[in-house]
């Protein structure tokens, strides 16, 4: 008999493809501002890795029988706005990577604080394989740091 995972494992799930999806969306307002093409590339490989964990994160939480909310929210929307007002109309390559760089780390204090929840062996270790991933955006993203300007 297979275990039926709990409520409580398929919204902690969602929290973790939430922040994914805020993620996809911030890294969309960066990208517009950015003007080095250098760093857009790496910026747009770091969305990509988020959209893959998207990917990865709605499919299981399907298989789990659940249902993936694929909805930012009004806690999505008011980071999306949050991050605009931060970014301004001008902004410097090297800001926009601090910033990413910040939102990253909130990521991964998330994902921290999902995989020390109820979490099932399974529901654990895609859990943890999402903060690995978000976890090499930031150490990728730190690498610009001292190359832009």
């Amino acid at each position: 008999m297979v275990d039926t995972p709990s409520q409580e494992t398929i919204d902690s799930l969602n929290e973790l493809l939430q922040g994914e999806y805020m993620a996809v969306e911030s890294f969309n307002l960066f990208i517009a501002k950015l003007q080095d093409e250098k760093v857009k590339k790496k910026f747009q490989e770091t969305q990509d890795r988020h959209r893959e964990n998207i990917d990865k994160l709605a499919h299981y939480i399907q298989n789990l029988g659940g249902r993936p909310d694929e909805n930012l929210g009004m806690k999505g929307k008011m980071a999306d706005v949050k991050v605009n007002m931060d970014l301004g109309l001008k902004v410097d390559s090297a800001e926009i990577v601090k910033k990413a760089i910040e939102g990253e780390t909130k990521g991964v204090n998330m994902a921290e604080k999902v995989l020390r929840g109820n979490l099932d062996n399974k529901s654990r270790d895609i859990a943890g394989e999402i903060l690995h991933r978000d976890r090499i955006s930031i150490r990728m993203l730190e690498s610009l740091t001292g190359t832009v300007t």
